[in-house]
């Protein structure tokens, strides 16, 4: 997968998966992006509805497809693995928020000609 394959940020309700949570609830989840760290790419997944959704929290798992192109989620088990993935999606948030701010800048440049 290219690195900018898939970086657009914003819900993309159409593109939802539903999760199984431990306790057996099922959870749907708009797919928010997929983006590479290391040798892995992850996902990350934004609740649509309930109490996850109202606190705004992102789920992110690794994200891996089968010979067929079906996909496959992981829990990222390992501390170290989750913190870099975290940091790496924090850092596509922030280059996100700084082009949406490029873009509304240079679109009250033009305004103002």
């Amino acid at each position: 997968m290219s690195e900018n394959e898939n970086m657009n940020l914003e819900p993309d309700e159409d593109i939802c998966v539903t999760l199984e949570l431990d306790d057996g609830e099922e959870l749907e989840c708009a797919v928010l992006t997929i983006f590479p760290v290391g040798e892995h790419d992850y996902i990350a997944l934004l609740p649509l509805e309930g109490e996850y959704a109202e606190e705004g929290e992102v789920f992110l798992y690794r994200y891996t497809e089968d010979e067929n192109g079906e996909p496959s989620l992981d829990n990222i088990a390992d501390d170290d693995e989750y913190d870099a993935v975290s940091d790496a999606f924090d850092e596509l948030l922030d280059s996100q928020q700084y082009d949406e701010l490029v873009e509304a800048g240079d679109l009250e440049d033009i305004e103002e000609e």
